[in-house]
């Protein structure tokens, strides 16, 4: 692997600063209170945000960025993945919103793999014009880390599919049109066979969305029940009873495409300045050895982070399939949030508990809105403990325990 960026790669990589800059309030990332990885602490203070983010959206459609790895018959621009690696890098580091993230960055390229012909003209152009929203309808009250166990029935009758069950921890369902959704079509069938992936309306008849109040007290999360739910049969994505086996290219894409990877070196600069400038009992808190070898340890591990990331954009470019190399991603990079916030905490001390902005709040308060969200960071996408599995089981060969 070349370990630097190309001519026109990194013609790219200033293109794309340059636009974030202009495009972007100038304080969108001072304020930005995100934790990298995390779930629920994302909030930026202040008037005029809904306005940014519908002009930094608009922005991204005039200069197709929106879709940029696509092909261009689907309204792409057939970037690299190296090249789309870039571009999510350089918006994680801004903070950027991250705009359409699951009917842009995970359904669409999973219909460009298993859809039909079809499916690829009525989907992938409503989706890069922005036209239409999604949200992601895995998990289930008894299905989480072990999506095998899903219970949702898609039951077929005539030309229509009705669905009965229940989603939860689902992001966006209150604002999004539809689910990208998996339901078990076989219930005979194995745990693994028998699940199929449907596009579902969300204001079809007999869906009921209520809201989960997050951490922070904030509506992101929701559940939501199916009662007798029709869809037409074209809305099934791919080969019927296949979804299991499809759900592990889709889990690939949504592993690499929210780790943020700039969001954690953004956030580590700004915990390094904060390092320089305070003071414990009259000694410069830079100067101490046990802060320095934590923050020391911490940039490592981004610098891993990083290899990690571009590796996985290379072999993406290469038409291989990164299934253990984007769990590690998803494994290092997430782990990484919670010790950056736990270093965050340490190196403050008393003083890292205060979250509300005072004169002796160091960090904007971001050290214990970190502590509370790092967790969600490796449970999302695939716990810590799965992505162990997977690279123990596919990566090494080793037998199931």
């Amino acid at each position: 692997m070349e370990f630097r960026l190309s001519e026109k790669e990194q013609a790219f990589y200033e293109e794309v600063e340059e636009f974030l800059k202009k495009e972007l309030p100038s304080d969108w990332a001072a304020y930005n209170r995100a934790w990298p990885g995390g779930y629920a602490s994302g909030e930026i203070p202040g008037a005029g945000i809904r306005e940014a983010f519908v002009h930094y959206r608009q922005k991204l459609m005039e200069k197709g960025w929106l879709t940029i790895a696509w092909p261009k018959e689907y309204g792409g621009r057939e970037y690299t993945y190296m090249e789309k690696a870039i571009f999510d890098e350089r918006t994680s580091y801004y903070r950027a919103p991250n705009v359409d993230v699951i009917a842009v960055g995970m359904v669409g390229p999973t219909i460009l793999e298993i859809g039909t012909e079809e499916q690829k003209q009525e989907w992938l152009p409503r989706i890069a014009s922005g036209e239409v929203s999604m949200w992601l309808g895995y998990s289930e009250p008894n299905a989480g880390s072990d999506l095998a166990g899903i219970q949702t029935t898609a039951v077929e009758e005539g030309d229509e599919y009705i669905i009965n069950g229940q989603k939860v921890w689902s992001s966006g369902a209150h604002v999004s049109d539809y689910a990208w959704l998996i339901a078990r079509t076989d219930p005979t069938a194995t745990r693994h066979k028998g699940v199929s992936f449907f596009i579902v309306d969300s204001k079809s008849p007999g869906i009921t969305v209520r809201p989960l109040i997050n951490i922070f007290g904030t509506h992101h999360f929701n559940e939501v029940f199916f009662d007798n739910v029709r869809v037409p049969k074209k809305n099934l994505i791919g080969q019927k009873n296949m979804g299991f086996y499809y759900l592990m290219t889709a889990l690939d894409f949504e592993r690499v495409i929210l780790v943020g990877i700039g969001g954690f070196k953004r956030i580590f600069e700004e915990l390094v300045e904060h390092v320089k400038r305070t003071e414990r009992q009259g000694k410069p808190l830079k100067n101490y050895q046990s802060v320095r070898l934590k923050l020391a340890r911490i940039a490592t591990e981004i610098e891993i982070g990083y290899m990690l990331f571009w590796r996985t954009a290379e072999m993406l470019d290469k038409g291989l399939s990164p299934t253990v190399e984007s769990s590690a991603l998803k494994l290092t990079s997430t782990e990484l949030s919670r010790k950056l916030a736990e270093v965050a905490m340490d190196v403050f001390g008393p003083y890292s508990l205060i979250e509300e902005e005072t004169e002796f709040t160091p960090f904007r308060g971001m050290a214990p809105r970190g502590y509370i969200d790092c967790i969600s960071a490796t449970i999302g996408a695939g716990t810590s403990e799965i992505q162990r599995n997977i690279i123990a089981l596919r990566g090494l060969g080793l037998p199931r325990g």
